[in-house]
């Protein structure tokens, strides 16, 4: 994959290589060179297969991350190309014209963190939170509990143990 990384950044501006294994690897790019390499890495270099997209939210940061896997199966290698974009107004240029597939989890992406993807196949159509009307769920800022407290209403003669002591009490009866 080394060889594959230095290849690369003669034509790309790439973040470090970081190697999980001898066939996987990931390398940062810029969202405006991420098509661009896309696109020679599945129409020159055997990388076909559009494995995931996914996103992690950097809070802290101000920042999605969006990682592309690809995979190279004639050659069993995977890259994964990782793309910083601003959590405000998240938006990234659509892939579903070069992998279908990428339709999508484009739409998984916007409804879970609100990522915009124009131009994406019903990417404004509920997908899995039919009705959702709060902040994305897989938002770091989403509070769970808060919702769940909003929406769920407690079911009497229900309680709740701290798991150590109710632990204790159901293994050793008797004892204090």
């Amino acid at each position: 994959m080394r060889e594959l990384h230095t290849r690369l950044g003669k034509l790309f501006p790439l973040g470090e290589l970081t190697e999980q294994r001898t066939n996987l690897a990931f390398v940062s790019v810029p969202q405006e060179h991420l098509r661009a390499l896309l696109l020679h890495l599945r129409d020159r270099e055997g990388f076909t297969h559009l494995v995931l997209l996914t996103a992690v939210d950097w809070l802290e940061e101000g920042q999605f991350q969006l990682t592309y896997l690809l995979a190279d199966r004639k050659n069993a290698r995977d890259i994964g190309l990782r793309v910083m974009i601003p959590r405000d107004g998240a938006t990234m240029q659509s892939i579903h014209e070069l992998w279908p597939t990428a339709a999508t989890y484009q739409r998984e992406l916007r409804e879970m963190f609100g990522i915009d993807f124009p131009g994406s196949p019903r990417v404004e159509e509920d997908f899995i939170l039919e009705g959702w009307r709060d902040i994305p769920p897989y938002r770091r800022d989403f509070d769970t509990l808060k919702f769940a407290v909003e929406n769920y209403s407690q079911r009497p003669g229900r309680e709740t143990h701290d798991p150590a002591t109710h632990m204790k009490q159901q293994l050793y009866p008797g004892e204090n």
